[in-house]
């Protein structure tokens, strides 16, 4: 009787296929619109500070204060991240005059 060694391959159950495709999904670039594109480092940070604001409107310690803190502090920081990232891509895009036209 002959045996082979390698594994015959498995069907996928649906489970699996649902989450492969999700991972997927969740690694995949999306493209905005221009306009959203710039907007939205002004909208974290407009939500973090408007989440911060109400912070400061609640009467009584209540479970959603630590809540609100952790979303304000998480859209400023994206806020803060993106906005150094488009800088710095800004600053390494540009470059430096050629050593020629310096000299002349």
């Amino acid at each position: 009787m002959l045996t082979r060694s390698a594994p015959k391959q498995m069907d996928l159950s649906a489970t699996q296929i649902l989450s492969r495709n999700a991972g997927n999904l969740a690694a995949r670039k999306i493209w905005l619109p221009k306009l959203l594109y710039d907007c939205l480092p002004y909208f974290y940070l407009a939500a973090g500070v408007a989440a911060f604001l109400a912070t400061l409107y609640i009467s009584a310690w209540f479970w959603v204060l630590p809540h609100y803190l952790l979303f304000s502090a998480a859209c400023l920081h994206f806020a803060f991240y993106i906005f150094r990232r488009r800088y710095n891509n800004a600053a390494n895009n540009q470059s430096p005059p050629d050593r020629d036209s310096r000299s002349r």
